[in-house]
C-alpha cells in the first residue's frame, strides 16, 4: 500500500503550508466545549478549501460528509479539535531543536491538521468515494469531561448506517482497538463545621471524606481485563482553624473489559452506601461515563486493525504496538461498529505544558493520513 505519484506531490508542495497551519491552530485555545474558536478556524478552512456540504452539528462537530446520501452506509474519520488546557488565551508555541512545543500541539492538533490536509485534497480533486460515504469529522468533547460528547452525537446521527470509525489521535507507534471505559465522580461531604477550639468535636468533611478515599483504596481489582482506579482531584475546607464544612474530590474507575467496569460499580457503590447509612452526608454524582466494547465483530476488527498496521508499518518500517485506550473509538466500539485509533506524528508530553512534536515526524504523519482515507475513494 503505497502513495501515487499524484499525491505524494500534493503532500510535498503543501507541506510547509500543513506546518503553517499547525502553528496556527496550536495557538488557538480549545478546553473540552469552549472548542468555538477551533470550530470557526476549521470550518472556514474547509469551506475555502472548496468542501460543500460542511456543516456545525450541536456538539460543536465540524463535519464534511462526501458522497453522502440519505440511506447509504458510511465510514467516519475524525480527530479532535479539544486539549485539556483550560486556557482561553494564546496558547505558547516556540520552535526548538526540530520540535514544535505548545500544550496541546500534538494531542490533537497535529492529527486534526493531517485530517484537514487531506480533506482540502479530496476537495480540490473532487474525488468521491467507491462503496460507502464518508463523514470526516473535526470533533469536540473528547478529552475528560468532554465526555466524548462529539463522537455521541455522530453516533446519534448516523450510526444506523456506520460500518467502521477511525479516529486520528495518539503517535504513530500504536493502534488502539479496545475500549477502555471509565465512570467518573464527583463526590462532596458536608457538615456543620464551626470553629476548630470551641467547636472541637464536630465532624470534620475533610476527615470523613479521606476516610471514604482510605476505603476505596482497599479495593482489589479484578483478574480480567485490567481495571483501576484513581482519585485524582480533592479540595475543602476554610482555613487551618476551621472544622472543615465542605470536601470534595473527582475519582474514576476503569476498564477494558466490561466486567471489570461493572465490578467497580458494585464496590464503590458499597463503599459511598456504608458512609451514607453512617449518617455521613456524602453526595455522589457522576460526571463522566465512556463505555466498553461490546458486540463488535471479530473478525471486521481485526481486519480493520490489520488494514491499519499496515498503512503504519509501511510509513515508519515499525510494526505498531496493539492496544487498548480509552478514546472517541469507545462510542462505536461499544455499539459494535469496527474501530481503531491511531495517530500520525511523533513527539512527546502529551496532557503535559511541554508537549512536543518532532517537525521532521510530520510527513509521515501525512502520509498516514492520506493512506488511511484514501483507501475509501
Amino acid at each position: 500500500m503505497v502513495l501515487g505519484a499524484q499525491e505524494e506531490s500534493y503532500i510535498k508542495a503543501h507541506e510547509q503550508d500543513a506546518y503553517e497551519w499547525l502553528k496556527t491552530l496550536a495557538r488557538i485555545p480549545a478546553p473540552s466545549g469552549k472548542e468555538d474558536k477551533r470550530v470557526e478556524f476549521c470550518r472556514r478552512f474547509l469551506e475555502e478549501s472548496g468542501a460543500e456540504g460542511v456543516y456545525v452539528d450541536e456538539a460543536k462537530n465540524v463535519v464534511y460528509p462526501i458522497g453522502v446520501t440519505e440511506d447509504n452506509p458510511l465510514a467516519v474519520v475524525m480527530a479532535h479539535m479539544d486539549v485539556v488546557f483550560p486556557d482561553m488565551t494564546e496558547l505558547p508555541l516556540e520552535e526548538r531543536d526540530g520540535k514544535i512545543c505548545c500544550p496541546g500541539v500534538g494531542d490533537d492538533t497535529a492529527n486534526l491538521v493531517a485530517l484537514l490536509f487531506v480533506a482540502r485534497y479530496l476537495a480540490e480533486q473532487r474525488l468521491l468515494p467507491k462503496e460507502m460515504g464518508v463523514l470526516l469529522v473535526c470533533n469536540s468533547c473528547e478529552e475528560g469531561l468532554g465526555n466524548l460528547k462529539g463522537s455521541r452525537k455522530i453516533f446519534e446521527d448516523y450510526g444506523k448506517r456506520m460500518r467502521e470509525f477511525i479516529s486520528l489521535d495518539g503517535g504513530l507507534a500504536a493502534i488502539v482497538n479496545r475500549a477502555v471505559g471509565s465512570h467518573r465522580f464527583e463526590v462532596t461531604v458536608k457538615t456543620e463545621g464551626g470553629h476548630s477550639y470551641s467547636c472541637f468535636g464536630n465532624p470534620n468533611a475533610i476527615a470523613q471524606l479521606a476516610a471514604v478515599v482510605s476505603d476505596l483504596y482497599q479495593i482489589q481489582v479484578p483478574s480480567y481485563g485490567k481495571t483501576t482506579y484513581n482519585v485524582g482531584v480533592i479540595s475543602g475546607g476554610t482555613s487551618i482553624n476551621t472544622i472543615a464544612q465542605e470536601a470534595k474530590m473527582w475519582c474514576e474507575y476503569r476498564s477494558d473489559d466490561v466486567r471489570g467496569l461493572k465490578f467497580m460499580e458494585e464496590q464503590f457503590a458499597s463503599v459511598f452506601a456504608a458512609y451514607q447509612k453512617r449518617g455521613v452526608n456524602l453526595i455522589v454524582e457522576l460526571v463522566g461515563e465512556r463505555p466498553c466494547g461490546n458486540g463488535v465483530d471479530k473478525t471486521a476488527l481485526d481486519e480493520l486493525t490489520a488494514k491499519a498496521a499496515e498503512i503504519l508499518q509501511t510509513v515508519t518500517g515499525e510494526a505498531p504496538q496493539i492496544k487498548s485506550g480509552s478514546t472517541d473509538c469507545n462510542i462505536p466500539l461499544s455499539m459494535g461498529v469496527p474501530s481503531v485509533c491511531y495517530g500520525a506524528y511523533d513527539g512527546q508530553g502529551a496532557h503535559t505544558r511541554e508537549e512536543y512534536v518532532r517537525k521532521d515526524s510530520l510527513a509521515m504523519g501525512y502520509r498516514v493520513a492520506f493512506l488511511t482515507i484514501l483507501r475509501y475513494f
